[in-house]
C-alpha cells in the first residue's frame, strides 16, 4: 500500500499540506519562544510556594495585606505581606503606593521572587472601590475556602 492517493488532485493536496506544515509548526514554536518572558503567571503566595517558583520569574502575587505587617522606611522603601489565609509573602516595593492600598485588602503586586524568599515588587495594584478584589485573588480565595463575601464563611470559621 502506498503513501501517495492514487487521484492526482489528493496528491496535490498533500503534497501542499505537508509542505505548509512544518512552516506553521515553526511559526507557533518561534512565537511561544519569543513571548516566553512576557507571560506572568497569578499566584497567591499558598500557590507560589507550593509550585516554587523561580527567583527573577516575573510574576503577580495576590492576596490580603495582612494587618500590622506595613512598614515603610526612610529612603521610600515599602515591605508588608500579602496573606491568602493559607500561606503569606513578605513583599518589598520601592515608589509609592496607590492611594486605596490598606491593610486588610486585596492587591496583586507584579514583580519577581529573589533567591531569599523576598518578593520584590514592580508595581502595586490596589482595590478601586469597596466591592472590588482582584478577580484572580477572589477565586484563588474562593478554591481554598476561605471566600468570606457574599456571607460566606470561610472553612476556619465552621
Amino acid at each position: 500500500m502506498s503513501f501517495w492517493p492514487k487521484s492526482r488532485t489528493a496528491r496535490r493536496r498533500l503534497t501542499i499540506l505537508l509542505a505548509i506544515a512544518p512552516v506553521l509548526v515553526l511559526a507557533v514554536g518561534l512565537t511561544m519562544w519569543g513571548l516566553r518572558d512576557s507571560i506572568s503567571l497569578f499566584y497567591t503566595p499558598a500557590q507560589a510556594q507550593e509550585a516554587k517558583v523561580a527567583p527573577g520569574r516575573a510574576v503577580q502575587l495576590g492576596g490580603l495585606v495582612e494587618v500590622g505587617s506595613v512598614r515603610k522606611f526612610p529612603d521610600g522603601r515599602v515591605e508588608f505581606s500579602v496573606t491568602d489565609n493559607a500561606a503569606s509573602a513578605k513583599i518589598s516595593y520601592q515608589g509609592d503606593l496607590p492611594d486605596l492600598f490598606r491593610e486588610g485588602q486585596g492587591i496583586v503586586a507584579e514583580g519577581a521572587f529573589e533567591s531569599s524568599g523576598l518578593f520584590v515588587a514592580r508595581r502595586v495594584l490596589a482595590k478601586h472601590d469597596e466591592q472590588y478584589m482582584p478577580r484572580e485573588v477572589a477565586e484563588a480565595i474562593k478554591e481554598q475556602g476561605e471566600w468570606r463575601g457574599d456571607g460566606a464563611k470561610g472553612a476556619n470559621d465552621r
